[in-house]
């Protein structure tokens, strides 16, 4: 059977790790892509002391509130049309702001002076060059929605956080900085700054300010290249399993899978599992890459190597250190406590946020 299985409490200590790193910011948790491919259902509950989410769509705000979400939501990309600015007001959800239309449409229609749409996340670009207004676009767009009533965040997003020593940090912190207190002492001293996303948050504690921002570090991934999950104290939110199908022994000079990618030295005792790129796990990973296979009677986890070209709907393991009686059924670890997701995205040269994000609708979906 291809699981699944999310663990809400491994959610909570990381929100807790966060909480420890920002002691005295508010913190919006991201779920967007459906919580990162956890499912926002199961995640919102472990996110309860957190002060709010954060959402890429107002079809994923709706969600939220629907499921009974009721502290802030902050649509990070603001509202696509004016009628979704208008659904923003009727369902008290708060919106970035980082282009003109976006703020004509907040203009012209402004929300109840209770309404959670009356703070609005004004979107600086300071050097990811994506979203945002430019420096003297920001001051003129805040000023005019101060004095329309709206209470202001000044937001921006790092382009390269993961990395603290990359040049482009400190020029971004400089910027944000520097527009913020501009913002401060022309406009009003209550505008909030929100500058850290997860691997900020790690690596630059001094810029906190009032609100950060996690994503992937919620969900167990470590989001600095220098530091492990593991050194972050981090526990992983998602384990991946299937079962072993078949056993079998290849010969020495035969190949296994498509391509004939792995050609056997000598006998080797293989397993083939339940589990392709069907499902989400990469196509292409390198020879380096491994499951865990759990043999059942004692729970020993045995390191297993991935052999050949991974298929739609099978990989094909080599079982040669595991017990000679491995069972038919026995469970298979893709990614969990180990291998780690982040070891798998290494292996297959990408990041734990496309893996986790790409999971496909036929693994079946448990909690622990």
């Amino acid at each position: 059977m291809r699981t699944i299985t999310i663990k809400p409490a491994a959610i909570t200590h990381n929100l807790n790790q966060v909480k420890k790193l920002a002691p005295h910011s508010k913190v919006l948790a991201m779920v967007k892509s459906n919580a990162y491919g956890h499912g926002v259902a199961a995640v919102l509950p472990a996110l309860e002391q957190a002060d709010g989410i954060g959402v890429a769509t107002l079809a994923e705000a709706l969600e939220a509130r629907q499921l009974g979400w009721n502290k802030t939501i902050g649509l990070i990309e603001g509202a696509f049309t004016a009628d979704e600015w208008q659904q923003a007001i009727d369902h008290d959800i708060s919106c970035v702001i980082h282009h003109a239309p976006q703020l004509q449409w907040a203009l012209e229609n402004i929300p109840p002076a209770s309404s959670a749409t009356r703070v609005v996340w004004i979107k600086y670009n300071t050097g990811m060059n994506r979203l945002g207004f430019d420096a003297e676009g920001v001051i003129a767009a805040a000023k005019q929605l101060h004095e329309a009533g709206y209470r202001l965040i000044l937001t921006t997003h790092f382009a390269n956080a993961d990395d603290s020593a990359h040049p482009l940090n400190a020029m971004q912190i400089q910027r944000f900085t520097e527009v913020l207190m501009t913002l401060k002492e022309s406009v009003s001293n209550d505008i909030k700054g929100s500058l850290c996303n997860s691997a900020g948050i790690v690596n630059f504690p001094q810029y906190h300010y009032d609100w950060v921002r996690p994503g992937i570090i919620l969900y167990g991934s470590a989001p600095v290249v220098d530091k492990s999950a593991t050194e972050l104290d981090l526990q992983p939110a998602m384990e991946f399993s299937a079962q072993i199908i078949a056993l079998q022994t290849v010969h020495a000079d035969n190949a296994i899978g498509y391509g004939s990618r792995w050609v056997a030295q000598q006998d080797t005792r293989t397993a083939l599992v339940s589990i392709g790129y069907g499902d989400g796990y990469p196509r292409v990973v390198t020879e380096d890459a491994y499951v865990s296979v759990i043999e059942a009677s004692s729970n020993q986890s045995y390191q297993c190597a991935v052999l050949g070209r991974v298929a739609m709907d099978m990989i094909v393991i080599d079982i040669s250190n595991a017990p000679e009686d491995i069972a038919l059924d026995s469970k298979v670890i893709l990614w969990g406590d180990a291998p780690h997701v982040d070891e798998v995205a290494a292996h297959a040269g990408t990041i734990s946020y496309e893996l986790l994000c790409r999971l496909s609708i036929r693994p079946k979906r448990i909690q622990a």
